[in-house]
């Protein structure tokens, strides 16, 4: 599908403010993790009928398994969080320049949305290593703060949490009337900063 850009006035480059990525907070440490994703296994009893000498090292590799699927929830909840802080000093930088106030107008066609800020920073390909931005932004519209491993199921980790952050994405960036359109990436500049967990 043919993506429609909104015509900034002017020729010159506009500077938003930096994106700061916010990583996994320290006290998730692995370790920690594969003890809780343990007794989760143990919990569910997910380990099918073994042999006995096995079945200690199902559990462990399962929880292993569970631990990195948590991780990378923990992983795409920190940059979801980053990417909307981002939004939001975005929308404060539009609102404080005359060019760009009225390109978040909903009384003007078409109209950039909150979704646009998303499809920017694929637009210019910023390195997410190993994180889907919808999935991202998705997961931390879902979750204010992101959930222990202990709440989580194992079917939620193996199989629902890309689907929940998916949908919560999607209907996220519907809210706008269909007048919406995308922001030229020619014309917007700003840095990443990852930012180490304290």
């Amino acid at each position: 599908m043919e993506r429609h850009y909104i015509e900034v006035p002017g020729q010159g480059t506009h500077e938003l403010p930096p994106l700061l990525v916010h990583g996994i907070p320290e006290d998730a440490s692995r370790e920690d993790l594969v003890a809780r994703a343990t007794v989760l296994v143990e919990q569910e009893d997910m380990v099918a009928e073994a042999a006995p000498g096995s079945m200690d090292e199902r559990r462990f590799d399962l929880a292993l398994h569970l631990t990195d699927q948590y991780l990378g929830l923990l992983q795409h909840w920190a940059w979801g969080d980053s990417v909307l802080e981002w939004i939001r000093q975005c929308e404060i930088t539009f609102e404080t320049t005359s060019v760009l106030r009225h390109l978040l107008s909903q009384d003007v066609w078409p109209h950039a949305a909150r979704s646009s800020f998303v499809d920017l920073l694929l637009d210019k390909d910023v390195p997410t290593p190993g994180v889907a931005l919808d999935r991202a932004v998705g997961m931390r519209l879902t979750f204010r703060q992101p959930p222990p491993i202990d709440c989580c199921s194992n079917q939620f980790l193996f199989f629902l949490n890309k689907r929940l952050a998916g949908t919560a994405y999607e209907t996220w960036a519907q809210m706008s009337p269909g007048s919406t359109a995308h922001l030229p990436p020619n014309r917007f500049h700003f840095e990443i900063h990852e930012l180490r967990p304290v």
